[in-house]
């Protein structure tokens, strides 16, 4: 007999909890600002702007020759022309944008690769060939080979030129944003004239971040906000004529409130904790806000079999919906599936306010239901929004593009830790099509029709809880009293090795040996109980003491329905 050939799956990674939110960002409006403070505002943000400007431009200078001396050297250039609780935060922010930068850099040399890789691959195909599975096939036709194949030489010598600049410590970092400064190229696409356009670009240029401070007074001694709102900001030396309180201060008129978190803060800053402050202005609005930050180390680590005690949320990420289902401790769908809907088209506002209101409604429910974890897919697309891997498939790529995977997860996690409901991340391999294979048809009856999506949460569900996604299935009919044994018991968690193929067992077909059939029909019963004679002869083999209960009230149960 020949065996087909069946392709390996990739090893799955097994699920664990993930961390929460590391920090606490709140919001407030500063209302009621004079004129004057307003001026004082624009006249710090833009000279502090002015130094930050120039030292993230001497960090890249120096690039991977940066060491402690360099960055003592130009703190203390920025000190003279400020103070040294600026400088401060100037030097940290410029090695965050350098390390983002960097960052960046990695994760597109990654795509490059795969772009490339992908490139050589189907140009060493045959022309028209079909993919595999997995794989792409072969080009269409010739010239689309040749555009692929100098498309194949641009990305090498892309590629080759930001490993250089990689290896060098060379970065391209834009202080007030790339995507803001491309609109300037084409403001009429942006809806925006030059004059509003310039006054974005020199607010979001500005430089009015001040970072906390434990064991000062409310945390923080550049930007002081007491807990009654109060704001005071130290001025650097060069503006310190424009002060109006002592020690070069300036109090601002405004008082800000925080109503979103304001007793964790006010907590704080009573107790001196350190609070990072930032305040920038809103040029659509022309509004003027402050945003506090702190971070957060005191959340509880649960254990992922406490968690799995009380059953899970499976929950299915797509482009306009989460598909969620509740499951038990064994792994058994309980309920009805939910589906939580969300529109991601418009402006960024919008598409944020319709994650938070989908999400919102998801712990609501898990509230409900008592669970304390919510399983969701740990998704990364990044290899997989490539126009070379997909080709002309652009609709799938840009319904690829267009799930939030990034946005829910911070969100997911954040909202998840304040309702004291944990996440658990699972790996997202196969979960659709096993999903689809062995939960979607169980699932649907008359009166309710399982979509593909609510079988995959009920994949992800059972995966987190360390059950294999396969369903043992029963087997072939024998006969009333099923000699055979219930093969549908659930596998344990501990049991990892269910989760791949099953090897073919050796033999023939049937999963037991087939019965005697040396009796004769004078001494081997009938299939059914109403077929059997009235003059049957019952022959009975040789059972155990503890086994004759049992026959004798199964004697009685048969002449009770046939009237012997």
């Amino acid at each position: 007999m020949v065996e087909l050939a069946t392709k390996p799956l990739r090893e799955v990674s097994r699920p664990f909890v993930a961390d929460g939110p590391s920090g606490v960002s709140v919001r407030g409006r500063l209302k009621g600002l004079t004129a004057q403070d307003e001026k004082v505002l624009r006249l710090v943000g833009e000279h502090m702007g002015r130094l930050a400007s120039a030292d993230l431009a001497r960090r890249c200078r120096d690039g991977l020759d940066h060491c402690t001396d360099t960055w003592a050297a130009r703190k203390r250039d920025l000190t003279a022309a400020s103070s040294s609780r600026w400088a401060g935060s100037v030097t940290s922010n410029t090695h965050d944008q350098w390390g983002l930068s960097r960052r960046a850099q990695h994760a597109h040399l990654r795509s490059l690769d795969a772009g490339i890789r992908t490139l050589r691959h189907r140009l060493s195909l045959p022309i028209g060939e079909k993919g595999s599975r997995g794989k792409p096939g072969g080009y269409r036709g010739k010239g689309e080979w040749f555009q692929k194949s100098r498309r194949l030489a641009i990305l090498e010598d892309r590629y080759e030129q930001v490993r250089a600049e990689r290896e060098t410590g060379k970065v391209s970092v834009v202080r007030g944003g790339r995507r803001l400064l491309h609109q300037r190229h084409n403001l009429t696409a942006a809806q925006k004239t030059e004059a509003r356009w310039c006054a974005e670009w020199e607010a979001s240029r500005w430089f009015l971040t001040a970072d906390g401070e434990s064991g000062k007074r409310h945390g923080n001694e550049t930007i002081r906000v007491t807990p009654d709102g109060e704001v005071v900001i130290k001025l650097p030396a060069p503006l310190a004529h424009l002060a109006n309180s002592k020690h070069s201060r300036y109090v601002l008129a405004a008082k800000v409130a925080f109503p979103h978190r304001g007793d964790e803060w006010r907590d704080r800053i009573e107790a001196n904790r350190a609070v990072a402050y930032r305040i920038h202005l809103d040029v659509a609005r022309g509004r003027w806000y402050l945003d506090a930050s702190w971070t957060r180390k005191d959340l509880p680590v649960v254990p992922l079999d406490a968690l799995r005690a009380a059953g899970v949320i499976g929950v299915d990420t797509n482009a306009d919906h989460l598909a969620a289902w509740l499951l038990d401790s064994h792994g058994n769908p309980m309920g009805a599936p939910r589906r939580f809907g969300y529109d991601l088209t418009g402006a960024a506002n919008h598409r944020d306010a319709q994650l938070r209101h989908a999400l919102t409604r998801l712990l609501h429910w898990a509230r409900a239901t008592g669970v304390q974890a919510i399983a969701i897919e740990d998704l990364d697309f990044t290899d997989s929004k490539t126009r070379e891997k997909h080709g002309r498939r652009k609709p799938f790529r840009q319904l690829i593009s267009g799930m939030p995977t990034g946005k829910l997860r911070a969100r997911l996690l954040s909202m998840c830790a304040e309702a004291g409901i944990s996440v658990i991340a699972v790996d997202p391999a196969y979960t659709s099509m096993w999903g689809a294979q062995h939960w979607q048809k169980p699932l649907t009856s008359k009166k309710r029709q399982t979509s593909r999506h609510a079988a995959a949460s009920v994949a992800i569900g059972r995966r987190a809880l360390g059950y294999p996604i396969r369903r043992r299935t029963a087997p072939p009919h024998d006969d009333q009293s099923d000699r055979r044994g219930h093969r549908t018991a659930q596998a344990g968690p501990c049991n990892q090795g269910r989760e791949g193929t099953r090897p073919r067992v050796s033999g023939p077909r049937t999963r037991s040996v087939q019965p005697d059939t040396a009796g004769t029909q004078a001494t081997s019963a009938s299939k059914t109980v109403r077929a059997a004679p009235v003059d049957q002869v019952w022959v009975q083999d040789s059972l155990l003491l503890t086994d004759l209960g049992t026959v004798t009230c199964r004697r009685r149960t048969i002449c009770a329905r046939t009237g012997l």
